[in-house]
């Protein structure tokens, strides 16, 4: 009983070294990050913005940014009421903004996460079991990345039809070879390590070993890749709906802003500025971030 009770202790003091050096872990990574001004800079901006998107409703009504108006037509900024002008059909354009980062987020986000998780787990499967299974999904992936991801994702759009719904289903598949190249990358540098080699002889099943110990350790890069393919997939988005093939109008989202507005930009540039400032603000936010987080997870890097 005593040796039971001594064995249960040793236990809990393994856990608890664990613990304490995974937190000890992940501070040391916030404190590398912090000192990286430009990266905490990208940071506050990316925080502002989604404030701005979580509480789009109490910061300005949704029926102002969809509401036309025409005797309201291209009032200037800075006048009563439109802090940042109002469109050609009398819309306000800061509630276009606020409420069009929802939309323009989503996209970029969701595109994002999708494509880690689909990506991530065949990924994981090309570089932990190799063989046939590597050579089929990354020949798949090459042939697919051989199309450029604007083209590939206008085609997709084209064939199912404009909606978010839609632009976030093409942007998905344009987005998963890359994640499945990363994923296999870092899952070959840590599959033929002792621990994973400790864990078959243990007899753990293969997809416990995927979950628990390789996309863990290899999950560096990916968070990296991840941050800074948000901005981009943002500019995609916007890209795809300046076109006329993404979200439609009324409803707000910055890159259909700048299609609706693009043949008023000479005689009434705020119209896109606005909404251009704000594509750029949120993709360089991410990327300031993304090389912050590259430098504090290098190991070659540390101080």
């Amino acid at each position: 009983m005593g040796t039971a009770t001594m064995a249960d202790i040793d236990l809990k003091k393994i856990d608890l070294k664990k613990k304490l050096k995974k937190k000890g872990h992940s501070q040391e990574i916030w404190r590398r990050f912090k000192k990286n001004r430009t990266a905490m800079v990208g940071m506050f901006i990316f925080v502002f913005i989604l404030l701005v998107m979580i509480f789009a409703d109490a910061i300005v009504s949704y029926d102002t940014a969809v509401t036309q108006k025409i005797s309201n037509r291209f009032i200037p900024p800075g006048s009563a009421g439109h802090l940042f002008g109002t469109d050609n059909f009398g819309r306000d354009i800061l509630a276009r903004i606020v409420h069009g980062s929802r939309n323009s987020l989503l996209m970029g986000i969701g595109a994002v996460v999708i494509g880690i998780v689909i990506g991530g787990l065949l990924g994981s499967i090309a570089g932990f079991y190799g063989g046939g299974i590597d050579s089929f999904i990354v020949r798949t992936m090459d042939t697919v990345m051989c199309i450029p991801l604007m083209l590939l994702v206008l085609s997709i759009v084209a064939a199912l039809g404009a909606s978010l719904v839609n632009v976030l289903i093409a942007m998905m598949i344009a987005n998963v070879p890359h994640y499945i190249r990363i994923v296999r990358a870092a899952v070959l540098s840590v599959a033929g390590q002792d621990y994973i080699e400790a864990a078959r002889a243990c007899g753990t099943p293969n997809f416990l070993i995927i979950l628990k110990h390789v996309i863990p350790n290899a999950i560096g890069p990916i968070i990296v890749q991840a941050t800074m393919a948000v901005g981009t997939m943002i500019i995609h988005a916007a890209g795809i709906s300046f076109l006329g093939m993404g979200i439609q109008p009324p409803t707000p989202e910055w890159g259909a802003m700048l299609n609706e507005a693009k043949n008023y930009m000479v005689d009434y540039p705020y119209t896109v500025i606005f909404p251009g400032l704000s594509i750029g603000l949120t993709a360089l936010s991410l990327n300031l971030m993304g090389d912050g987080l590259r430098d504090a997870l290098d190991p070659k890097l540390r101080d």
